[in-house]
């Protein structure tokens, strides 16, 4: 939980999940953009990989859901900046059995008989399309898996608005606020609320 999570485990899970992403695609990113100055055409592929947990938050784990999250934002960022000379980024979200997952209460064993949803070698088609020639100009998109479900992400955006024309007062804010969540798309529930 949040309030019992020290700094030092903090840091250990910021460290592995969003600091190990960003120490190799940055060293590829230096590698295409000296190729690209050279004159050397670049068709390159980041694939990164963030969860659900960084898409909407997991009680549990505020950690590791905010090192996911950082994933997502950083794909993003890599996808604008690295798309000039060639490269795309995307990340994949996977939904899979895991040790993690298997030690944390979660529901994902298989069913004998039946489609094997949360298999981790599901994920391996899209991983294989997104690195592939195929997916040329697919960048900047977070894709969440579950078995043979694939969902595209539409992560932070822009919703309904209220335009006062003025300076927003305090006390006013209340009405404005709720008629705005009223006519949102409801966002995904963070895993493990009630």
């Amino acid at each position: 939980m949040f309030f019992t999570c020290s700094p030092e485990e903090w840091d250990a899970v910021i460290r592995v999940h969003l600091r190990g992403h960003f120490c190799t695609s940055r060293h590829a990113a230096e590698y295409w953009r000296a190729e690209s100055k050279a004159g050397r055409p670049v068709d390159a592929r980041i694939i990164n990989t963030t969860s659900g947990a960084g898409l909407q938050g997991s009680v549990g784990q505020s950690a590791y859901s905010t090192a996911k999250a950082g994933i997502a934002g950083l794909t993003l960022v890599q996808a604008a900046e690295l798309g000039r000379l060639g490269v795309t980024a995307n990340a994949l979200a996977p939904n899979a059995r895991t040790r993690m997952t298997s030690t944390g209460g979660f529901d994902m064993e298989a069913k004998e008989g039946a489609f094997d949803v949360f298999a981790p070698e599901n994920m391996a088609p899209l991983v294989a399309y997104l690195v592939s020639a195929q997916s040329k100009g697919v960048t900047g998109q977070i894709f969440e898996l579950k078995g043979g479900t694939i969902f595209l992400s539409q992560g932070w955006t822009d919703s309904p608005a209220y335009e006062k024309g003025a300076r927003l007062e305090a006390g006013e804010l209340d009405g404005i606020v709720r008629r705005l969540l009223e006519t949102r798309e409801p966002a995904k529930p963070v895993y493990g609320a009630a």
